[in-house]
């Protein structure tokens, strides 16, 4: 009968472990584990941090644009070719778009969208898009970023299909916490889209009146809707009047 080389006649099993001497460090011995620098180590958590807040932040942003996407699609449930002004990361557009089935073209002057949406550079004065050719258009925080409120309105008026709906949401500094909040959003904004301007509330029933919009609806919205920016906001659901849109 053959000897097993796994027997171990001084073992009183008469087995030994499936180890050979050289598979762990001797008695004593350091083990060979590479040096990572203190500051390398601490260079990674960081950036495993960062990476964490990013995706956090964009989690936020996906979920709070769902949320204002849905809003809206309950707004305009008829409309199939929308046009969003100052679309952003893009994230509105993208859920708008899967929530109605429509057509919806982002513009911006800044960037590129994070979303993969249908998307077009703005210069800041021509909507690039032909006449009368949507059906409703968004402005969502937008507006108190205009350079020239008559010229974006009247944009808005020629690329608006007759019977179009316009949906705006608007920060509006009642309080002076919120024009403080206001102040501060100004500062970080300034030096990319230009001096913001905010309204109250009846200057903004009377720029939309004034431009030949009826005003269909309006409705002031929570302030925590963004714990980051709790400002008071309103929403406006806009019409062109049959004698503007001949």
């Amino acid at each position: 009968m053959l000897e097993s080389s796994f027997l171990n006649s001084h073992s009183p099993s008469g087995y030994s472990a499936c180890v050979s001497e050289y598979s762990l460090p001797q008695y004593g011995a350091s083990l060979d584990v590479p040096h990572v620098p203190l500051a390398e180590r601490g260079g990674s958590i960081f950036a495993g941090l960062l990476r964490r807040l990013r995706r956090e932040r964009r989690r936020r942003n996906v979920g709070r644009a769902y949320d204002m996407a849905l809003e809206i699609a309950r707004i305009i449930p008829n409309a199939y070719e929308i046009l969003d002004v100052g679309c952003g990361n893009g994230f509105i557009a993208q859920h708008l778009a899967g929530l109605l089935g429509s057509y919806v073209l982002g513009i911006d002057v800044d960037g590129h969208p994070e979303a993969p949406v249908n998307f077009r550079h703005y210069n800041g004065r021509h909507f690039p898009a032909a006449d009368q050719s949507f059906e409703a258009v968004l402005f969502c925080y937008v507006l108190h970023h205009a350079q020239d409120i008559d010229a974006i309105l009247s944009e808005l008026k020629r690329v608006l299909k007759a019977d179009g709906l316009v949906v705006v949401y608007e920060d509006i500094p009642a309080t002076g916490w919120d024009r403080f909040l206001c102040s501060v959003h100004n500062r970080q904004w300034r030096g990319r889209t230009g001096q913001c301007t905010f309204r109250g509330e009846a200057e903004w029933r009377d720029t939309f009146q004034a431009a030949g919009f009826e005003i269909v609806q309006q409705r002031s919205l929570s302030r925590w809707r963004n714990f980051a920016h709790p400002v008071r906001r309103q929403l406006f659901l806009l019409r062109q009047n049959a004698t503007e849109s001949n």
